[in-house]
């Protein structure tokens, strides 16, 4: 047993996973990305802040003809420009697809569009039908980001209107469509019905309104194995914040302008502090030198089992990719130098990519740690992983299993089990979803070691 905790210690002393997380280039030649987003396909579409979308192939080649230009519409430049891309849960039927800009005015609008009837490449630039326009205040704190939810509605983060220190109060304003999380049903009435959950129908309150008191939500996702909402809001000048809520239940108030982060901010007009959603996690300018956080995504693909549910951002300023683990404790990066990290994006099998208005290039991210040569050099192979119930050990030589142990990370011992070539399968069922250590004992006596992650 000793041996088995002294290995289990080695290995956690290199589960620093952002000392393990690397960058590997896939695509170049994009100006000022926006967002990544794709359609269900093993396409990605890379929005340029210009007001481009291009299309982006599995194998790296981006197409000439853009998907969609609508520079002619928009208003673009520090935080104006085309901000967000959403495709409908029923694009591959209907082919319908969302964007939100900022238009000549500074307005922001919501849009819908169709893919062209005759190019799966190409969308209709004449189909535009305009759901929303919000006016804006001041030029910058947008929002921008918007995405489907399982539920089939539509999510818009919308900036506070700008300036600096809110100082139209819009974020503990229910009445105004600013500094708020929007939800909207796409499929109901033109332009778009309101689902009758949403915490201020019939009640004082916007009806769009699913929760409020964010200053400028720079990205959101959903975590598609657990539905966990993630939301990065970004601080006034001292902290970044991240928040984590459940998205079946509604009318959050996140706390700004009376808190940045979980520091009082300004305290006019404020309420109890039990009536405020506080982030799970934030950093401040001074100890990370960064300035404004750009959210990600929880990792949900099957490349990397290490990074199973870990959620990943980054911040424009200091180059850093952070991770934010199940105890709500962040890691970074080394810096990228020159990348200044704007957006993330997820692929059809969750796979992550990230990109920024420095070198204009797009990166897959990767977990080095896969090529350790104590995990990759084992004669069994262990499968399906990530799992859900049920684990197969098969040998790949003539050695034969005779023992598997599962350990938490921790190194406590969870289960025991005996196994045979007759019967080569364990039961995990009983394990929350998270990162463990397999380790299989074979008839040589020999002990090999896998990562196993439980979905």
């Amino acid at each position: 047993m000793k041996t088995k905790l002294l290995f289990i210690l080695t290995m956690l002393s290199g589960l620093s996973f952002a000392q393990t997380i690397d960058l590997e280039l896939f695509a170049s030649g994009f100006n000022s990305p926006t967002e990544i987003a794709h359609a269900g396909d093993d396409r990605l579409f890379v929005v340029e802040q210009g007001g481009m979308i291009k299309v982006l192939n599995a194998d790296g080649t981006t197409n000439a003809t853009p998907f969609l230009n609508v520079d002619n519409l928009i208003s673009s430049g520090s935080e104006r420009g085309l901000l967000g891309l959403a495709f409908h849960p029923d694009y591959a039927i209907n082919g319908f697809f969302y964007i939100n800009y900022t238009n000549t005015s500074g307005a922001t609008v919501i849009a819908r569009y169709s893919v062209s009837e005759d190019d799966t490449n190409v969308a209709d630039a004449d189909s535009a039908m305009i759901l929303m326009t919000v006016d804006q205040p001041f030029s910058n704190h947008n929002g921008g980001c918007i995405r489907f939810g399982t539920d089939g509605y539509l999510y818009i983060s919308m900036g506070d209107g700008g300036s600096g220190g809110d100082p139209n109060g819009n974020g503990q304003n229910i009445n105004t469509l600013l500094g708020a999380m929007l939800r909207i049903d796409v499929d109901g009435a033109a332009p778009y019905g309101i689902p009758a959950d949403n915490p201020f129908v019939g009640i004082d309150g916007a009806d769009e309104v699913w929760a409020y008191g964010l200053r400028n939500a720079w990205k959101f996702s959903f975590n598609k194995i657990n539905n966990d909402m993630w939301i990065a809001d970004v601080g006034q000048g001292e902290i970044e914040e991240i928040n984590k809520v459940d998205p079946t239940t509604g009318g959050y108030n996140f706390g700004w302008r009376c808190f940045e982060g979980s520091a009082e901010y300004n305290s006019d007009g404020c309420s109890l502090v039990e009536m405020y959603t506080f982030p799970v996690a934030e950093y401040t300018h001074t100890e990370t030198n960064g300035c404004s956080v750009t959210g990600g995504y929880a990792y949900t693909g099957d490349t990397y089992p290490g990074l199973q549910g870990i959620y990943l951002f980054a911040d424009y300023c200091n180059n850093k990719i952070g991770l934010l683990d199940s105890a709500m404790e962040i890691t970074y990066t080394d810096a990228f130098e020159g990348e200044f990290f704007t957006t993330f994006g997820e692929d059809v099998n969750g796979e992550l990519y990230i990109a920024g208005s420095g070198s204009g290039n797009v990166y897959r991210i990767v977990d080095t740690e896969l090529s350790v040569p104590g995990f990759t050099n084992s004669v069994f192979s262990v499968y399906p992983n990530p799992a859900n119930d049920l684990v197969t050990i098969k040998a790949g030589s003539n050695i034969v299993a005779n023992n598997v142990t599962i350990y938490d990370m921790s190194g406590k011992l969870l289960q025991q089990n005996n196994i045979n070539s007759a019967d080569n399968t364990v039961d995990v069922k009983g394990l929350p979803s998270g990162l463990y250590l397999l380790q299989v004992t074979g008839s040589n006596g020999n002990i090999y070691s896998h990562k196993l992650s439980i979905r």
